[in-house]
């Protein structure tokens, strides 16, 4: 695809757009994620084509982080290299730090130092002067909330981000972060990024609402959980699968009799919606228009396609959310997977 030419239909009404809480960006029904698949030596056609599919398909916002590839950053320049063929005006580009990007006492967690280092170093992978949006991408309990927001404040006031954004904290941490940044007039908290899906509904308790409270919005990682909802494992553990290679993403107990039970009812009722199940898991994460957007992984083309196609269908009937929960109801996931209240 070289000399990419975007499609003059890309705002063709085939993708919704939503308002991040109170605030005046808007962001895509899904954003297309750089966890996976995006890291390595040198850009790869297969990685253009995914970029450009998910932007001809209305889809203007990336997700990264700093330590997203293998090896650590390659995402970024990867990223970097493939975003420029796009109007950089047309879309928003966000990064993340928190984890572990460097060996030392500053390369993780949310001190002033590593994340101020750590967006310096993203905007010189992604060749570029500024992101969209920048996130503390975990609370820190061993620094004060305050230096971690207030390095968020900075990256705003410096014009090295236009928004400031948290992920993976719970509800108190984040009405705590919204009131610190209002009492010191600081850039706001726009957005959260929860991990949050049909298998992982901890934000329901109480953290949706708070954020719909502050007009914060929400952003869904891992709304396919890991690949586990989709139809991957409906007929057990394929070799190519996350599961399969170990690599932790999907733990023992999360392939158990009942959870693979689960998801073929679960595909079942998608195939009465006339959907795939990673599509109705997506449109289901999306039904509360509180949800901003739900953010997804792609190795293909032609995932990006068949996931984008979840907002033609986005409501659920009552019949068909009591169904789900019934089925839901007669599994459990680790406990872990819950935390976050």
């Amino acid at each position: 695809m070289a000399n990419y030419i975007p499609d003059e239909q890309r705002y063709d009404g085939r993708m919704p757009y939503r308002k991040c809480g109170k605030w005046g960006i808007k962001l895509p029904a899904i954003t297309l994620g750089f966890w996976h698949n995006f890291g390595g030596s040198e850009v790869t056609q297969i990685q253009k084509e995914i970029v450009y599919t998910a932007f001809d398909r209305g889809i203007t916002h990336f997700d990264l982080a700093n330590n997203y590839g293998p090896p650590y950053g390659s995402a970024e320049i990867n990223a970097g290299k493939i975003l420029r063929d796009l109007p950089r005006h047309e879309i928003l580009v966000s990064t993340k730090a928190g984890y572990d990007m460097w060996p030392g006492p500053y390369g993780e967690w949310g001190s002033r130092k590593y994340l101020m280092n750590s967006l310096e170093q993203s905007l010189k992978r992604l060749d570029m002067d500024c992101v969209d949006l920048f996130y503390s991408h975990r609370f820190d309990p061993d620094t004060p909330m305050e230096e971690t927001l207030g390095a968020l404040n900075s990256a705003v006031v410096q014009g090295k981000a236009l928004y400031a954004g948290i992920s993976s904290y719970n509800t108190e941490q984040t009405r705590l972060a919204n009131e610190i940044c209002n009492e010191n007039g600081w850039s706001p908290i726009v957005i959260h990024q929860p991990n949050y899906s049909l298998f992982n509904r901890w934000i329901e308790k109480s953290l949706i609402d708070t954020t719909d409270k502050l007009g914060i919005g929400i952003i869904a990682f891992c709304p396919l959980y890991q690949g586990l909802l989709t139809d991957k494992y409906l007929r057990g553990t394929p070799s190519s699968s996350r599961a399969a290679k170990t690599t932790g993403l999907i733990r023992e107990g999360d392939l158990s009799e009942s959870v693979i039970n689960c998801i073929n009812e679960l595909n079942t009722i998608a195939l009465d919606r006339d959907q795939t199940l990673a599509q109705m898991a997506l449109s289901w994460v999306l039904r509360d228009e509180r949800v901003t957007s739900a953010l997804i992984g792609a190795s293909s083309p032609e995932q990006i396609v068949e996931n984008s196609n979840c907002v033609k269908n986005l409501k659920f009937s009552v019949e068909e959310e009591d169904i789900i929960n019934r089925s839901l109801a007669k599994i459990s996931l680790p406990e872990s997977l819950w935390a976050g209240e």
